[in-house]
């Protein structure tokens, strides 16, 4: 599920290679011109959708001013006669296109497509709506990428680069904006209400959303909940390290992991006790050698990307145990899966202007302890990069979590590394009454795919009314299993001589 809350290695996303005032919003809509919907192609659909823009202002406190394209899609209903409150998908990152996720998302949603349009806003500055896209860097080595003064030079050469766009003041690609930009998009669709379901950073857009237009909203669902006052960097470090113990107990429980990998933890504690250390390792997206110095800060990424899918973690005790023997091809190529690269990769400028403005500076207030093993190596990236990256200004009632007057199904990940239920409970609970925390025990991050989950999703915003959505039947989420570890077969067993 490509709704990562920051990508799954943010190395390489510093290698280039990742109503607050209901009023001003509704001063600027009126200056708004949008195109009417149109039949157009999108890649990932077999069949024609509808495409269209609303015209934005940058700063909604200036309407006269500057002007960015918000692009959207439309999935229309198959039913003649279809509903009036369309589903809006707000997708990850931050900096993922929703429109480029909207395949897969419209697959999953297949039954709600039945009577409802989908909806999918590519927020500003991502897919096609002002892009804040960094220029790739294919050609880099393994010594390159993980090269820190040369990533931070890169990275001051995209701000360079974003800034000398028609649209390049980065201080006004904050949450908020992006929000009321949305709104724009149901007054263009002449939607009276809507449904909403964000997924990773697509549920801190939710929540803003909702806090913002609270009267529009139908049903909510979040996934993978990151509420607005979370310090991202910091609570990652904590989510990291409770995902990857869990992990290791995990093994020591199951019998086949604990016979073939019994030394575990101690090869987990003997590799990050040798570092630095020099080592040649074949670069898993070119295949060629190259001999580079192993860090902490790149065992941690290698191993933080395959947490964020049980799947894969589960092939994470077999790729330490040939790491510990000095080969860290599998351990690096798992973490080398998770980057996004092509049309769906994150938008790096959009992602460091949401990071920076909303979370960095909070950073000194935060509560939440560095993991033992993840320590502040993920924050420190962040807090360089904000030295010199544009600052949005954010209102303290950003931080807020709004009181819901709309049911909300709130997902999350009994294993989620970065996301887990320890922040859907509080979000729930200050939401009210009308909201419901749903845990899936052995999922990680977003779980609206698994399984079951894609029909209680369905049932939750499909129910007549709202005290039926509450009682939807998710009792299925404690039956989804934990993928067992991936133990390779061996030429013997294979009969192989």
């Amino acid at each position: 599920m490509p709704a990562n809350l920051y990508p799954a290695n943010s190395t390489s996303c510093f290698a280039l290679g990742v109503a607050y005032l209901a009023l001003a919003t509704m001063c600027c809509a009126s200056h708004a011109a949008t195109e009417s919907l149109h039949p157009c192609r999108v890649p990932g659909f077999h069949a024609e959708v509808q495409c269209s823009v609303v015209q934005r202002a940058l700063d909604p406190e200036h309407p006269q001013g500057t002007q960015i394209d918000v692009h959207y899609v439309v999935v229309p209903a198959l039913a003649r006669r279809k509903l009036p409150d369309p589903v809006f998908f707000l997708a990850g990152g931050p900096g993922q296109s929703a429109i480029g996720v909207a395949p897969m998302i419209a697959q999953q949603m297949s039954r709600l497509n039945n009577r409802r349009d989908l909806v999918f806003v590519d927020q500003r500055g991502t897919g096609k709506s002002a892009p804040l896209m960094c220029d790739e860097d294919r050609k880099a080595s393994l010594v390159q990428l993980l090269d820190s003064k040369r990533r931070e030079q890169l990275l001051r050469q995209c701000l360079t680069q974003l800034q000398k766009l028609p649209y390049g003041d980065l201080r006004f690609f904050t949450t908020t904006l992006a929000m009321q930009d949305v709104d724009a998009v149901r007054q263009a669709l002449g939607a009276e209400r809507i449904n909403l379901v964000g997924a990773s950073y697509g549920t801190r857009s939710a929540l803003e959303y909702m806090r913002a237009f609270p009267q529009t909203v139908r049903r909510g669902v979040i996934d993978g909940v990151a509420p607005p006052d979370m310090v991202l960097p910091a609570s990652a470090s904590t989510d990291n390290q409770a995902a990857f113990d869990a992990l290791l107990a995990a093994c020591e429980q199951e019998a086949n992991c604990a016979k073939t990998y019994p030394q575990l933890r101690a090869d987990w504690n003997r590799l990050l006790g040798g570092l630095p250390m020099t080592t040649t390792v074949a670069n898993t997206l070119t295949g060629v050698r190259e001999q580079l110095t192993l860090t902490r800060e790149t065992l941690l990424s290698g191993v933080r990307g395959p947490l964020y899918s049980s799947t894969t973690a589960s092939a994470l005790p077999q790729a330490l145990g040939e790491a510990v023997q000095g080969r860290f091809e599998a351990l690096l190529g798992l973490g080398s899966g998770f980057w996004v690269r092509g049309a769906n990769r994150m938008a790096e400028g959009m992602h460091f202007s949401v990071v920076c403005a909303e979370d960095v500076p909070r950073l000194s207030a935060t509560s939440d302890r560095p993991g033992r093993d993840f320590g502040t190596e993920f924050s420190q990236l962040y807090v360089d990069a904000c030295s010199f990256w544009p600052r949005g200004s954010v209102l303290p009632a950003f931080y807020s979590i709004p009181h819901s007057i709309a049911p909300v199904l709130v997902l999350s990940g009994g294993i989620d590394p970065v996301t887990p239920p320890r922040h859907g409970a509080r979000v729930a609970t200050a939401l009210g009454p009308l909201a419901r925390h749903v845990v899936v025990p052995n999922a990680s991050h977003v779980v609206m795919g698994l399984g079951c989950m894609h029909d209680v999703l369905f049932r939750f915003i499909d129910a007549i009314d709202d005290a039926a959505a509450m009682k939807v039947d998710a009792g299925c989420a404690a039956k989804i299993p934990r993928p067992p570890t991936f133990v390779p077969v061996s030429r013997a067993e294979q009969g192989t001589p």
